[in-house]
């Protein structure tokens, strides 16, 4: 058992596929879109209480997951292999294996939410320290990681990591939905159990790897002493902020969303402090390719769309800001297959790196997960109490947004530098929108 202050390894091993690959389905080329994402991983941690009324034990709970993650990898099978190398045009299907490892903590679970504080207790409960944006030596081909954390009491965090060059967060949520609903149910034949049915796509094989367009300094705005807080606004407090940028004049706008009035609120709180800044939003666009992509489909369906801000005056305007987020989201209306994502994404890069004093902006990334199914993923133990995607090791400024886990609100996990997350946390038109 290898320790690490209050954090031991008890086990680890390689769950593989519970049949193995067709030997036509070995090879998975990576779509050219895919492969101008970077090999990072994307790291969700599920937090499930000790409930003294389910009969598992701890090493219960565990044999059901080993199990059922082994029959899902059986549609899942690229998941259980390898990326070749960090420029690989394809990954192995070769069903080497989906690292899993179990870990203890003396410490109490409901401390480990706050993981703001400590950047080691991130990488503890992940498999080898993987996490966001954090480059991986040629060793780690793996595209799959899971953790399974003990605390003291009694508390599990499952902690799963998966390598954004083969999905996005709709992939993620399918793949860890389907593997908790055969966890539930027991077996993939099942009648309960959720048929997901993954859609894998055979892409033409390239010779040459498509790296990722470089991101300037305007759009990797990092954290000198990064901070990151929780913030819950329920939907009361957003319908009466949605009234309020209806109510305010000289702008005609849509009915706004949850999303789009909280994003701006944020985004305008923060940007008060800079002259110039970028609202940076990435946006799940399966549903407006040629032909409509389907939710279950694997891969990267993504791209993104930016709001300038070059003057605070723009910045203080709620409105201004929701009609731009509207208006971006009309733009990405053109956006009818990967081909065009990518493209677009390599453009807006581009106009930016031209615009003049560029690395004097500041950008603010946003990424929703409102819709997704990540507070339902029931192993058969119930509902995680908190589902959380992890942006502190990244660094990077910026927040994600998740449902609450009674559906009644947003939770708002922003990373900022500390002087910022004063700021924030002070501010008087933000505080009267949260929860108390």
């Amino acid at each position: 058992m290898v320790g690490r202050q209050n954090h031991t390894i008890i086990s680890q091993e390689l769950i593989k596929p519970s049949s193995p690959t067709p030997s036509h389905l070995r090879l998975y080329n990576l779509s050219e879109f895919d492969q101008h994402i970077s090999h990072n991983y994307v790291p969700l941690i599920f937090y499930y209480p000790n409930d003294k009324s389910c009969s598992l034990t701890p090493d219960d709970k565990v044999r059901k997951m080993k199990a059922s993650l082994s029959q899902s990898l059986s549609q899942y099978h690229p998941f259980a292999g390898r990326v070749h190398s960090p420029t690989s045009t394809y990954t192995l299907c070769n069903d080497e294996g989906v690292v899993f490892v179990e870990a203890r903590h003396n410490s109490q679970m409901n401390m480990s939410q706050h993981i703001d504080d400590d950047d080691d207790v991130v990488g503890q409960l992940f498999v080898d320290d993987l996490s966001w944006w954090q480059h991986c030596p040629s060793k780690r081909t793996n595209l799959l990681g899971v953790q399974v954390n003990h605390f003291a009491c009694g508390g599990i965090a499952v902690a799963v990591a998966m390598s954004h060059i083969i999905g996005d967060a709709s992939t993620f949520g399918s793949l860890v939905s389907h593997w908790a609903s055969v966890a539930r149910y027991g077996s993939l034949d099942h009648k309960d159990v959720i048929p997901f049915n993954p859609q894998f796509f055979q892409y033409h094989a390239t010779t040459s790897f498509h790296a990722p367009p470089p991101e300037g300094a305007v759009l990797a705005t990092s954290c000198i002493n990064p901070v990151t807080r929780k913030f819950v606004f329920p939907n009361s407090k957003l319908k009466d902020l949605k009234n309020k940028v209806l109510a305010m004049s000289a702008l005609s706008i849509n009915k706004p969303t949850r999303v789009e009035v909280l994003t701006s609120l944020i985004y305008k709180t923060w940007a008060a402090g800079f002259k110039k800044s970028i609202l940076l939003l990435v946006v799940n666009v399966r549903n407006k390719f040629v032909p409509k992509q389907p939710q279950t489909a694997v891969g990267n369906f993504g791209s993104f769309f930016l709001v300038m801000s070059k003057h605070v005056s723009e910045a203080i305007s709620l409105k201004v800001l929701v009609s731009n987020i509207q208006k971006g989201k009309m733009e990405l209306e053109c956006v009818k297959s990967q081909q065009l994502a990518r493209d677009k994404a390599v453009s807006d890069v581009s106009r930016l790196s031209k615009e003049e004093d560029y690395e004097s902006y500041k950008t603010y990334m946003c990424t929703s997960l409102c819709g997704f199914p990540f507070n339902k993923v029931d192993f058969g133990w119930g509902n995680p109490v908190v589902a959380s995607l992890t942006l502190r090791p990244e660094k990077r400024v910026g927040c994600s947004l998740m449902d609450t886990p009674n559906g009644d609100g947003i939770e708002a996990w922003v990373t900022l530098d500390k002087q910022d997350m004063e700021r924030l946390q002070n501010d008087k038109e933000l505080l009267s929108f949260r929860q108390n």
